[in-house]
């Protein structure tokens, strides 16, 4: 004897009962709320996930449970009716129900066409997906009825089944399976679904959209999906359900056209009712929604709405005037704007409606798009950019010397790397668009060529670039402008008023500094300084610095570079105009600056006049094995005291100068790759030592900061001596990855995806902040931190700064404020008041107000 269903699982859909989404579903929720607003909706049952499982098992309805399912028109419809809509489901089955008597009685009420259309629908959509018939012998829309009917005959060796309850009941059977399907739930997975996921079941009865008078069927919606402006938009196609097509079928605008008839024209009553409807459904919905219709012989049936699809432009622009608009509250407009999405609002990106012609992948290291014409040197984008062309920088892979012709570039692309190679840091830095790791890729240099997907570009053809994605596009493509409007800065300011840590960008241009500002950022928590020694008009000095004997010979270059390191913080001390700017003194190690090629030191010992041999034996004693792990950092400020002596004089004279406009101007000095508590001994007295000649000589007083960057384990362990002699720690969580895991995150994108795709790391721990072991030490560093210094500020101002995962790992350390780049701010502002209002949420969870 077959199971039978329980009754108290299958519920009518009417404004009392007791839907609930979690166990019936999105759809069946929604079409609650549709019924209680008043509109017209067919009368629908909800079936339950434990229905559905219980039918997918082999359990069954009684024949009094199938004849309720069918209303007065003795036809009725199927939809899944999973938690979230995006984790899709079987399609839907209309017209079920029909058979040899139903169709003799459309004949007389709808036409013989009509009828036929409905029944032929409905028997092609039962042998594909029920019966699972080849669909090649049933998609012919051309058909004829009988004809259809034979084939499924023959293919059965059965007649279509005529019961109406067998129908349901065999639709009902095969939906509940087909979620369960392997394919179904690798698609449900891929988009973030429990393995376990349930599924509900609605069935409604059927609004024919096939028959006499303005008969057919529609979608509405009042928001473009792609700008996210106002604009109603949908078709309506007259004598038309799913795949039941009658005689006159035809699509019609809705609003007045002049290119045809309208919906708006052909039935004015009906448009003004769906107009009425929609607006309804925004407020009542507190969304946006596209609402499906039929209309029958001119009267209109609301047979679903969901939730508009929308790019992320959109997403923000739907928020934000539902906010504003008093529908929902600006709290929950922040909570609805997915963070990553601020990233194709702050650049050009390709419109999703325009074809592409893919050549290669790789990876999406810096968000936007832009097309250009391939240059394979930095020499050559610079003189692209000098006759004012626009160039895609394209490179094996970047080195430091490529940073002027990024500059002068729209896109950067390299065949190696990784999320934080050297190519992918700096364009997220400058707001480029970047691809790195593009292995489909073959380039070479001699030729001048680029080789992709079997096609061969020549230099100055054209490419895009679309960060965002990772795709290689050949030609030009269809842009959509940056979207940097009132909407973008409602949001940001909203979310402002939430976090609960600081957001400050990484700047090491007075652009950069502007950037950030634009974008909300509360100071600047990273200026890397040696980023300011590669202009050309630095350099000299710098290699001329680097060539000195005694430290003599080596201030007297550094004072060259003085006025222009000065003038450098200045111009962020003014743009900042009070605000926080922390600057890291000089980090890499001095070999970067020297030519590596025997061309490059032949110039070289020309403009230093010195013997080629002295310039090229000075390059072989500071070339390193693993540059990484040597000269650098606190280290050179140590063997090289010169560079930071210089630096903090630079800083202490423009904080004077700055403060003079009446800003109070308080500089803090971050000294890198520091791992034990002398080193920052030997650089704090050399910094006052420099700060007190600055007061004497200048007759003005000043404050600054100091403190350092934890970017070893051994800074983190030893995080306890290191506060005791400073203002703030400051994590710089790329090098401490590199340093944790032995990495290097220029080369470890080699293998990283294999070891992503087997499991050895759960994600790229350069991309995101590996908390079990680099989070470990970070929570370690900032506990002693505090114990030792309760007024210590912590900070967190690696890549992953301006990540989603890591912003709320770091509000849980109790970190003060993140820093990322300035293209990552709004990114990292939107994820930090989002952390902070779940944060809010618990509290108020676990500590409820109690009344007196």
């Amino acid at each position: 004897m077959s199971l039978l269903i329980d009754p108290s699982s299958i519920v009518e859909i009417t404004p009392s009962a007791g839907v609930d989404a979690a166990r019936h579903g999105w759809r069946a929720k929604c079409l609650q709320r549709l019924v209680r607003m008043g509109l017209p909706v067919p009368h629908s049952y909800a079936f339950s996930s434990d229905a559905v499982r219980a039918i997918a098992g082999g359990a069954t309805l009684d024949s009094d449970q199938l004849a309720t399912l069918f209303g007065p028109g003795g036809l009725v419809s199927v939809r899944p009716s999973a938690v979230d809509p995006a984790w899709g489901g079987p399609g839907t089955m209309l017209n079920v129900g029909i058979n040899d008597e139903r169709h003799a009685e459309l004949v007389v009420t709808h036409g013989q066409d009509a009828a036929d259309a409905l029944y032929l629908g409905f028997v092609q959509s039962f042998a594909i997906h029920v019966a699972r018939l080849d669909p090649d012998m049933f998609s012919d829309s051309e058909a004829g009825l009988q004809a259809t009917l034979r084939a499924y005959q023959d293919e059965t060796d059965d007649e279509f089944p005529q019961d109406p309850g067998r129908q349901l009941a065999e639709v009902l059977r095969s939906m509940a399976r087909a979620w369960d399907g392997p394919t179904a739930r690798l698609l449900r997975q891929a988009k973030g679904a429990p393995a376990q996921a349930p599924l509900g079941l609605v069935v409604q009865d059927m609004a024919l959209a096939i028959g006499p008078g303005v008969t057919g069927s529609g979608t509405i919606q009042f928001i473009d999906q792609v700008t996210g402006l106002p604009r109603l938009t949908g078709r309506f196609r007259e004598q038309e359900q799913g795949r039941s097509r009658g005689h006159g079928a035809a699509t019609l605008y809705l609003t007045r056209d002049p290119r045809g008839l309208s919906l708006e024209e052909a039935a004015p009553e009906v448009f003004a009712e769906l107009v009425r409807f929609g607006v309804a459904a925004r407020e009542r919905l507190r969304e946006e929604m596209q609402i499906e219709f039929v209309v029958a012989d001119g009267e209109l049936s609301i047979i679903d709405a969901t939730r508009v699809t929308r790019s992320s432009r959109a997403s923000v622009r739907i928020a934000v005037a539902l906010a504003r608009d008093g529908i929902i509250p600006p709290q929950e407009a922040v909570m609805r704007v997915e963070p990553r999405a601020m990233s194709d609002l702050l650049h050009q990106q390709i419109d999703p409606r325009a074809p592409r012609d893919i050549l290669a992948r790789g990876i999406n290291a810096s968000p936007g798009a832009a097309t250009g014409r391939i240059v394979f040197t930095a020499a050559a984008a610079q003189a692209a950019e000098a006759r004012g062309e626009r160039c895609v920088l394209a490179r094996r892979e970047t080195v430091p010397e490529d940073v002027r012709g990024m500059h002068a570039s729209v896109a950067v692309l390299t065949v190696g790397g990784g999320m934080t190679s050297h190519a992918a840091v700096i364009a997220r830095g400058i707001g480029l668009p970047c691809i790195v790791g593009a292995s489909g890729i073959a380039i070479d240099t001699r030729a001048r060529t680029l080789r992709a997907g079997g096609r061969i570009f020549h230099e100055g053809e054209e490419i895009t670039i679309d960060g965002t994605s990772g795709e290689v596009l050949a030609g030009a493509a269809e842009m959509l402008e940056p979207a940097l409007d009132d909407s973008f800065d409602q949001l940001l300011s909203w979310a402002g008023e939430f976090c609960r840590i600081g957001v400050r960008a990484n700047a090491d241009s007075p652009e950069d500094a502007q950037t950030a500002l634009r974008f909300h950022a509360q100071g600047i928590g990273l200026c890397r300084t040696e980023h300011m020694f590669f202009d050309e008009t630095r350099l000299p000095a710098m290699r001329e610095m680097i060539f000195a004997d005694t430290p003599e010979d080596r201030r007297l270059s550094l004072e060259r570079l003085l006025p222009m390191q000065r003038s450098d913080f200045l111009a962020l001390f003014g743009i900042m105009a009070g605000m926080p700017v922390t600057i890291r003194l000089f980090d890499p190690p001095l070999h970067e600056f020297l030519p590596h090629d025997r061309e490059g030191m032949r110039e070289l010992a020309e403009s230093l006049d010195l013997p080629l041999s002295d310039v090229t034996r000075r390059v072989e004693e500071l070339r390193e094995f693993n540059p990484m792990l040597g000269m650098r950092g606190v280290r050179l400020g140590i063997t090289v005291p010169e560079i930071y002596d210089m630096q903090a004089r630079a800083i202490f004279e423009a904080a004077v100068e700055a403060s003079r406009d009446g800003a109070q101007i308080v500089p803090e000095i971050m000294i890198p790759l520091v791992s034990a508590r002398r080193e920052v001994e030997l650089v704090k007295a050399r910094i006052e030592t420099v700060a007190a000649k600055v007061r004497n000589e200048m007759r003005t007083d000043f404050t600054y900061r100091l403190g350092v960057m934890v970017e070893t384990p051994r800074a983190a362990l030893r995080a306890g001596d290191l506060a005791e002699q400073v203002s703030f720690l400051s994590f710089g969580t790329n090098d401490l990855t590199q340093m944790t895991y032995g990495l290097s995150r220029d080369d470890a994108g080699r293998f990283m995806s294999d070891y992503v795709g087997q499991g050895v790391y759960e994600d790229d721990p350069f991309h995101i902040l590996d908390q079990d072991g680099v989070g470990e030490l970070v929570a370690i560093g900032t506990e002693r931190g505090r114990i030792a210094n309760p007024d210590i500020t912590i900070s967190f101002c690696g890549e992953h700064g301006g990540n989603p995962e890591s912003i709320a790992f770091c509000l849980r350390a109790g970190v003060s404020y993140v820093s990322c780049s300035p293209y990552r701010v709004p990114v990292a502002r939107l994820a930090a008041a989002q952390e902070s209002i779940l944060e809010m949420h618990r509290e108020r969870q676990n500590h409820p107000v109690t009344k007196s």
